[in-house]
């Protein structure tokens, strides 16, 4: 068998309607806009008929992104537990790999047990992770550097 033998099985393929040939009417109907030459070109294919279609009818901006947003990197007790450095900044935490950037905020989050005394140079901390640390003995020095920070920590 080859790609050249092969066709489609008998009859499961209609013969296309031949228009434009012989009588005036050429296999368009007798009216309306798609007999007229170019009525079935005029509208594409979210065309109903009149009627304002489904694209108009969508709200026309999808949301707003905040441009002051401060996206920070979050970092758990749990991760904070796990490693063996006691005084932890956004410089060590990058060294050990458990956030991405420097340059970007990071904030802990309280998830996690925390048995051990840390002392934490951090953009922002959650209340829980904060009543944890100070429970396990730790400090907590927020290094906020601008306004946006500290609207969101």
């Amino acid at each position: 068998m080859q790609q050249n033998t092969l066709h489609p099985k008998k009859g499961s393929k209609p013969r296309a309607k031949r228009i434009g040939r012989g009588d005036c009417f050429a296999g368009r109907g007798v009216k309306g806009q798609q007999s007229r030459v170019g009525g079935r070109s005029k509208f594409g294919a979210g065309f109903e008929g009149g009627q304002i279609s489904l694209l108009r009818r969508m709200p026309k901006l999808g949301g707003f992104r905040n441009v002051n947003r401060v996206e920070f990197q979050p970092v758990n007790l749990a991760a904070l537990e796990k490693l063996s450095i006691d005084k932890i900044s956004r410089e060590t935490l990058s060294e050990v790999g458990l956030i991405r950037s420097k340059n970007k905020p990071v904030k802990i989050l309280g998830f996690g047990k925390l048995t051990r005394k840390l002392t934490c140079f951090v953009d922002a901390i959650s209340k829980s992770a904060k009543t944890e640390i100070e429970k396990a003995g730790g400090s907590i020095e927020l290094r906020i550097k601008n306004d946006k920070l500290k609207k969101n920590s």
